[in-house]
Order: C-alpha cells, then sequence, then structure tokens
C-alpha cells in the first residue's frame, strides 16, 4: 500500500481511480459539469461579441469594464475545469455570466442615446452594478483557488495521518 502511494508520487505506478471518475472518461458517458461550463463559456463569449458589437453605442468604461470581466470570468472557467468547484460557485458563475451581466447590459443598451453619455446618471448606475459584479467575480476566484488549496492540505494530512508520514526514518538517522 505504501509502495503504491510513493510510486504515484514519483511516476511509478498508477494510481488507483474511483469508478465515477474512471466512468466520466469513458466514451458516450456524459459529464455535467462540463457541459455546463461548456454552455457557460459559450455565453460568455456571446456577452463579449455583444459588448465588442455595441462598443461605439457605450462608454470606453464600460466596454473596459465589461471585458476586464470577461476576462476573468474566462479564465475563471478555464481553472474551474481540470480543478472543480463546487455546485453552488458554478451555479453563481453560471448566473454571473447568463443573467447579473447580461441584463444590466441589455437594459442598458436599450436607452435613449443621450443616457448613455459617459458623464449620464445612468451609466454611474451601470457602472455601480460591474463594480459589484467585479468584486463578486474576484471572491468567486478566490474562494475557488482557496478552496482547492485547502482540499489539497486536508489530503495530504489525512495521507500524513494514515501513513505515519512524519514517523518514517531512515536507520542510523
Amino acid at each position: 500500500m505504501v509502495a503504491n502511494f510513493l510510486g504515484s508520487l514519483f511516476g511509478g505506478g498508477a494510481a488507483p481511480r474511483s469508478a465515477a471518475v474512471a466512468g466520466a472518461e469513458l466514451p458516450g458517458v456524459a459529464d455535467p459539469a462540463a457541459d455546463e461550463l461548456a454552455v457557460t463559456g459559450a455565453a460568455l463569449e456571446e456577452l463579449r461579441r455583444t459588448a465588442l458589437g455595441n462598443g461605439a453605442q457605450l462608454p470606453t468604461i464600460v466596454v473596459s469594464q465589461l471585458l476586464q470581466l470577461a476576462d476573468i470570468l474566462r479564465a475563471l472557467i478555464g481553472y474551474i475545469g481540470p480543478s472543480g468547484a463546487s455546485t453552488e460557485q458554478r451555479v453563481l458563475l453560471n448566473a454571473v455570466i447568463t443573467d447579473y451581466l447580461p441584463s444590466p447590459l441589455r437594459a442598458y443598451l436599450m436607452l435613449a442615446a443621450g443616457s448613455r453619455r459617459d458623464e449620464s446618471p445612468d451609466t454611474a448606475v451601470l457602472l455601480e452594478q460591474l463594480a459589484t459584479l467585479y468584486a463578486t467575480v474576484q471572491n468567486l476566484d478566490n474562494q475557488v483557488r482557496t478552496g482547492a488549496i485547502t482540499e489539497l492540505a486536508v489530503h495530504g494530512q489525512f495521507l500524513r495521518d494514515k501513513f505515519d508520514i512524519d514517523g518514517l526514518h531512515l536507520e542510523g538517522r
């Protein structure tokens, strides 16, 4: 057992996999989380196209903040794919991309051109909403990344306790 563990650490053996992980790699077996991320990624690209396509109708600061959010969200989707995230985190990510960002943008685009000036109160409200979403996305990104680190630390502690790694010593030392 210890040999398998040490072998897996140094590439000498195959680590056992659960049936769920093995089944997720079979052709024809759907991975709902991956499918959900693919749909979310497509929605993000559509949001990005909308922001760029309507760039002439939007203040520069609005386009800039939308694209900055899109970049952070794209990186987060790329990170969540291989490392995973909780259901709540994936739902929040999807809601931000499919509802929280596009809804105010669509409402703002429906306003008269005079209301979409840099100094207008409507632009200030939209920028406030984008700032709130930015803080939410930064928080989500931090939660996902630190959650993965915490999970690895807990797993490492489990292995240390289970195999008494600290108690292993070479003879004569």
